[in-house]
């Protein structure tokens, strides 16, 4: 079963709705910069009742280029499992987060050395749009993260909807794919029926390979 993660969760209600519809995983963006940015106090408020009722949910944070200290101080307080790094961090950031944390890649990567985890998520590959660290709506490259998902359990992101996260799935088989504003009524709002038809949409796939 393809794992999915619902990014930019910046309310207790779109998280609730979030997990109705499916989600293994939800994001809680911290790059200020972001229309999905959720401050620590308010992500701490959400998270307690999270890990509270529904534990088995896994709980990640999204950062770009903020310090180690800054990072650990957020998974700590907001009682977060996973740090995605979705910027320029270096292998000496990831290192020091290890193994709670996972690179996020802005197009296809030449390697990933430095940048190696054992556990999936292994890595996400995300579009690559200059300037934009993330939540674009621009699709990546299906088939060079094809290659890719052969190899690790890829987390596959970017422009994906309702309407093309089969085909996505099918293409890409990937470990797992990550929705942000393919499921929003507004930047940073999010949609409970664009989450339940993106949830659907893959399970269908499983239903009729199954058939």
């Amino acid at each position: 079963m393809t794992i999915v993660k619902i990014c930019g969760i910046k309310t207790l209600k779109d998280a609730l709705a979030a997990i109705e519809s499916g989600a293994d995983y939800l994001g809680f963006n911290f790059y200020p910069k972001s229309v999905r940015f959720i401050e620590k106090s308010a992500c701490a408020e959400i998270t307690s009742t999270l890990k509270r009722e529904y534990p088995q949910v896994k709980l990640v944070g999204v950062f770009v280029n903020s310090s180690v200290e800054e990072i650990k101080n957020i998974l700590q307080t907001c009682h977060l499992d996973l740090a995605q790094l979705h910027g320029d961090e270096t292998p000496e950031t990831f290192a020091q987060l290890a193994p709670h944390a996972f690179r996020a890649f802005r197009g296809i990567p030449e390697s990933n050395a430095g940048y190696e985890r054992n556990e999936a998520p292994a890595m996400l590959i995300d579009a690559a749009v200059k300037g934009v660290y993330g939540g674009s709506g621009v699709t990546a490259d299906w088939t060079a993260a094809a290659e890719l998902a052969k190899k690790y359990p890829l987390l596959l992101a970017g422009g994906l909807t309702p309407e093309n996260v089969a085909d996505a799935v099918r293409q890409v088989q990937p470990w797992g794919v990550d929705v942000a504003s393919g499921v929003e009524s507004a930047p940073g709002g999010k949609d409970a029926g664009k989450m339940k038809a993106f949830v659907r949409a893959i399970l269908d796939i499983r239903d009729s390979e199954s058939a």
